[in-house]
């Protein structure tokens, strides 16, 4: 009987090779790194160099609004979710350690575990209800759910009412409290500069780090499916109400945070200090700066609460002249100052070699050199037609 062999199937060779990817200092994720490194520590120098009331206050505020961004940046940048009433979990987080310490006695460090607490359930009572919705119908439900909780603290007596809270302590730590200072060296520091230190260090280490992570993660590739396109990332497998869920607590969480530390800062909270227009302030510095973008987050959320104490010498006309940069920027950059997938163009790219002229070849995917299984007569595999084609 004659004897045939059936050849073995292989995977087509690229036409090709791949490129090794970049390294050194340029290659980009590590040259963003070292200018982070170099921002941070110059950051850390500041108050040596100049160390005012004023410009420490008006910084602590740019970081408090660079952590409040970064949790907005994971409902709106990663998720995709319009959220226009994001300023509720500030309030939520504000006021739950405003009332801790002052009626309750509890140091600032001791209500962190009840901020979180009460910054998830806001997140699902907010959140449960509402993600089932999409687009435009999201943004009004969480505009409405914004303006709640403002007439909420607004009428409620624990709250203070329109007044608000008054005479939040400062942080503390086991009987040593911001307000006391601290001597190193011979160098006196003082409340204020103390306070920078500690958001400087905590809040924008904590948040800038754990959001990119959290970007780069298991879990941000899967808000970032629902953010494409929701119905083919359920198709896949990701479910889509759930994972919505989880970037919506996980972003109360963060404006509880900032919440908090905006009420050590001034010391006092007023219903006032959560209107509408904060939320689309810090909305504003996530778009502008570039969703999904943690470079571009942090440089809308400088841009848009210092840009208006740059232009303080210019009086009532600040605010216009603040308006008319934001559209500009938008005009030249309409997605964002920095996105998600912008490369600095003085950095080394990886060259991609040009594709070889066509060249005759075999039969593509079969290994003539395997000798596998032998059949004899009629104990030999009927061919397809389709192997009959291939053969062709």
């Amino acid at each position: 009987m004659k004897k045939t062999s059936v050849p073995r199937l292989v995977a087509p060779k690229p036409f090709i090779q791949r490129p090794a990817p970049v390294t050194g200092l340029l290659a980009p994720e590590r040259f963003m790194k070292i200018v982070g490194a170099v921002l941070f520590v110059a950051a850390l120098v500041l108050p040596f160099i100049s160390a005012t009331p004023y410009l420490i206050s008006i910084l602590t505020s740019a970081m408090i609004y660079i952590v409040l961004a970064m949790g907005l940046n994971v409902v709106v940048g990663y998720a995709g979710l319009l959220d226009l009433g994001y300023i509720a979990f500030m309030a939520v987080g504000a006021y739950t350690s405003g009332i801790l310490t002052t009626q309750f006695g509890l140091s600032m460090l001791e209500t962190i575990p009840f901020v979180v607490i009460a910054c998830i359930i806001a997140g699902i009572v907010i959140g449960g209800p509402t993600l089932r919705l999409r687009s435009d119908y999201l943004a009004i439900v969480t505009l409405g759910f914004g303006e709640i909780i403002r007439i909420t603290a607004n009428n409620l007596k624990i709250t203070g009412g329109p007044s608000g809270i008054h005479g939040i302590p400062t942080w503390s730590f086991f009987g040593w409290s911001f307000a006391d200072g601290l001597d190193i060296g011979g160098i006196h520091f003082g409340p204020k500069i103390l306070f920078y230190y500690f958001v400087l260090i905590v809040g924008i280490g904590l948040a800038v780090v754990a959001v990119a992570r959290l970007g780069k993660g298991k879990l941000g590739r899967a808000w970032k499916s629902v953010r494409d396109d929701e119905d083919v990332s359920e198709a896949m497998g990701i479910n889509g109400y759930t994972t919505k869920l989880a970037a919506y607590i996980i972003g109360a969480v963060w404006g509880g945070f900032a919440g908090t530390l905006m009420a050590g800062h001034l010391s006092a909270i007023s219903p006032n200090s959560f209107e509408f227009l904060y939320s689309a302030l810090v909305l504003m510095a996530v778009v502008l700066g570039g969703m999904g973008s943690t470079p571009g987050v942090i440089i809308g959320a400088l841009f848009v609460s210092l840009a208006p104490e740059f232009l303080r010498e210019f009086s009532e006309w600040r605010f216009l002249l603040f308006g008319v940069l934001l559209v500009v920027a938008m005009i030249f950059r309409p997605q964002g100052i920095w996105p998600a997938n912008a490369v600095l163009p003085f950095l080394k790219k990886r060259e991609i070699p040009e594709i070889p002229p066509t060249a005759a070849v075999g039969v593509v995917g079969v290994d003539d050199d395997y000798e596998g299984e032998v059949y004899e007569g009629s104990d030999a595999p009927a061919a397809t037609a389709d192997d009959e084609e291939g053969k062709r």
